[in-house]
């Protein structure tokens, strides 16, 4: 493990960024799903500030008081603050706590990172509505001082009273809004509701790109027959069409291919090694607004990597991007690599290939708020 992390710094040489620090995450048992998504999270600049101001904030919890936030915030502080460039860091406090906290990650059996993506980020934003609201009640103040449409909802109401949804700095990070318009057919008239999202997961097919995923996230789709919509103008239910569109984007796109189908033939999940382009650079064109020039952009940092054959087994890394480099995390290894192996990763074109090392959540940044 030395040699692999001296080695790193002589690679990099005078080159290695100033205050940086890679290190490699040790694996308790089929955990490599945990660390590729804290590798590409703990290079997600904005959100690695905003934990290591949150650590620097928080007074020592007692074991009693620790929960997840708490157990990540001191990782990313104990990483960040280590004196040697290069190493090895066992995050076991914060794997113990993900145990206890979900039992869904309590075997040693092989899981799904992007359901780990979803479970932390909705945990974070759980810890911290809770902490905002005890800190309101606190201070005897009954509203926040921001509102954001809650994760996934489009008001809060509790116990009959409208209540605003407190934004978090993980809504500020991840969530966006999208829009479901739907339009009868018969009277024009279009219904549009609003639901946000803190990553997007996408259909995938042979031989395309995550453009083309996107733009058929957003393709019309026609409601008849027994799908039909009911519509208030006309009262009755009616033929309509219905698309989805990015509304507002985030500031950091996390995407979600759906490389796991269920095949009803076989009875069980098959993985889907179909190749999929992921550009390093972004347009995102699918959005309301479809005045020239509007496109939102984005730069690739991070790609989780599935390896392996089917759902139930295999293995996960990251690559990330951290000033200018690419680096390959592969539990408690990380390496230097070029650019250009990045697309080594898009998937195949055939499907029974060697190669079974393929992109399944891409973290995109927004040029656009990039400070």
């Amino acid at each position: 493990m030395g040699a692999s992390s001296s080695k790193l710094e002589k690679v990099l040489g005078d080159q290695f960024p100033e205050g940086e620090r890679y290190f490699g995450l040790e694996n308790f048992g089929n955990t490599c799903y945990c660390n590729s998504v804290l590798q590409a999270l703990y290079f997600c600049v904005p959100f690695r500030e905003q934990l290591l101001e949150y650590c620097g904030q928080k007074k020592p919890v007692a074991e009693s008081e620790e929960n997840l936030l708490t157990c990540l915030s001191e990782l990313f502080t104990q990483i960040n603050s280590q004196k040697k460039k290069t190493g090895v860091i066992a995050p076991k406090r914060f794997v113990q706590r993900v145990r206890k906290q979900n039992e869904l990650f309590r075997s040693y059996m092989h899981q799904d990172a992007h359901e780990f993506l979803n479970f932390l980020l909705n945990e974070l934003v759980d810890i911290l509505v809770k902490e905002a609201q005890a800190a309101n009640s606190n201070s005897g103040s009954h509203t926040s001082p921001e509102k954001v449409v809650g994760n996934g909802a489009t008001n809060g109401l509790a116990n009959g009273n409208h209540k605003e949804p407190v934004v978090t700095w993980v809504h500020k990070i991840f969530q966006g809004t999208l829009t479901n318009e739907t339009r009868c057919l018969r009277c024009e008239t279009i219904t549009a509701r609003d639901e946000t999202f803190l990553d997007l997961s996408l259909d995938i097919e042979q031989n395309s790109s995550i453009t083309s995923c996107l733009r058929n996230f957003s393709s019309t789709e026609t409601l008849n027959a027994e799908d039909k919509f009911f519509c208030d103008k006309c009262c009755s239910l009616q033929e309509a069409q219905k698309r989805m569109k990015i509304k507002s984007p985030p500031r950091i796109l996390a995407l979600h291919l759906k490389r796991f189908k269920y095949i009803e033939q076989l009875g069980r999940y098959k993985k889907l090694s179909y190749r999929v382009v992921f550009p390093l650079e972004l347009k995102l064109c699918n959005t309301t607004d479809d005045a020239p020039g509007s496109e939102a952009e984005y730069s690739l940092f991070a790609v989780v990597v599935h390896v392996g054959s089917g759902p139930n087994h295999g293995h996960y890394v990251s690559l990330v991007k951290s000033h200018n480099h690419w680096l390959f995390f592969d539990d408690e290894n990380v390496e230097i690599i070029d650019e250009s192996i990045v697309q080594t990763f898009f998937g195949s074109t055939q499907e029974y290939s060697n190669n079974t090392d393929h992109g399944y959540i891409l973290f995109y940044e927004s040029l656009d708020q990039k400070k």
